[in-house]
C-alpha cells in the first residue's frame, strides 16, 4: 500500500528545488541583457591644453581639433603647462578656467547646449579658439544698407563728436553704391569734417563753421571713413561699409 503522506512530501521537496534553481538562474542574468537594453553611454572626453609656449588647443579623444560638437554632457580634461597662461572655457551655461599661476591637470564636467563657445588665455586674449555646439541661432542681421535715394547728414562738433546719419536721424553703418546728397554741418572752429572713400576725398577747413552740401559718388565697394583730422586720435571718427 502506498504512502500518500510521504509522496506529498517528496513532491513538495522537488517543487522547492525547481523554484530555487529558477531563482538562481534569474539572479545571474546581467543587467542590461533583459529586453536587449544597452548599458549607459560613456561621457565623452575633450582634451584641452595651454602652454608651455604660446599655444592653446581643445581636441577630442581622437586628437582632432574641436570645431563642432553635439549638445550634451562632456568631461573636459585640461593640462595647463605654464605659469603665465590660463585656460578659460566659456559660452552658454559654461564658465570654467584655470588660474594663471596654476600648472597641472584639471577636469570639468560641463553640459554644452546650442551656441558658440570660446576657449582662451586671459592674459593673452589672442591666444584663443572657438567651436559651435548643435545649431546656434544665427546672429541678428545688421541694419540694411542705405541707398543713394537717402539724404545723409554729417555733423562735426560742437563737442568732440562726429556722426553720419540719415536725415531721419538713424546712424549709417552700410551704404550701397551710388551718388548721394550729403549735408555737412561743421559746428566748431577747432574741428573739420573729412570724408574719405574709394574715389572720394573731401573736407571742410578747420576754421570753417557752417553748412555745406556735397555730391558724393560711391563707385567702388570698400569703406567710407569720416573724421575730424585734429581729433581723430581721441575718438572723432567713424566708418560705414560700401556694398553693392
Amino acid at each position: 500500500m502506498s504512502n500518500p503522506i510521504g509522496g506529498d512530501a517528496r513532491s513538495a521537496g522537488a517543487m522547492r528545488a525547481v523554484v530555487a534553481l529558477a531563482t538562481l538562474a534569474f539572479s545571474v542574468v546581467p543587467l542590461g541583457a533583459v529586453d536587449g537594453a544597452a548599458s549607459p553611454a560613456q561621457v565623452p572626453t575633450l582634451l584641452g591644453e595651454v602652454g608651455p609656449g604660446f599655444e592653446i588647443s581643445l581636441r577630442n579623444a581622437q586628437g582632432a581639433r574641436v570645431t563642432q560638437l553635439d549638445p550634451g554632457t562632456y568631461v573636459v580634461r585640461v593640462e595647463d603647462k605654464s605659469e603665465i597662461h590660463s585656460f578659460h572655457l566659456e559660452g552658454p551655461g559654461v564658465n570654467q578656467q584655470t588660474d594663471v599661476e596654476f600648472t597641472g591637470t584639471v577636469e570639468w564636467t560641463v553640459t554644452f547646449r546650442d551656441g558658440r563657445y570660446r576657449y582662451h588665455c586671459d592674459p593673452h586674449p589672442s591666444l584663443a579658439g572657438t567651436f559651435t555646439v548643435g545649431t546656434p541661432t544665427p546672429p541678428p542681421a545688421g541694419p540694411a544698407p542705405v541707398t543713394a535715394k537717402t539724404r545723409l547728414v554729417l555733423t562735426s562738433g560742437p563737442a568732440q563728436v562726429i556722426t553720419l546719419k540719415t536725415a531721419a536721424g538713424k546712424a549709417v553703418k552700410a551704404m550701397k553704391l551710388g551718388t548721394y546728397s550729403l549735408t555737412v554741418r561743421d559746428r566748431s572752429r577747432s574741428h573739420d569734417a573729412h570724408v574719405i572713400a574709394p574715389g572720394f576725398n573731401r573736407k571742410t577747413a578747420i576754421a570753417f563753421v557752417g553748412t555745406q552740401r556735397w555730391r558724393m559718388k560711391l563707385a567702388k565697394v570698400g569703406t567710407l571713413r569720416f573724421l575730424c583730422d585734429p581729433h581723430a586720435s581721441t575718438g572723432m571718427r567713424g566708418s560705414a561699409k560700401i556694398v553693392r
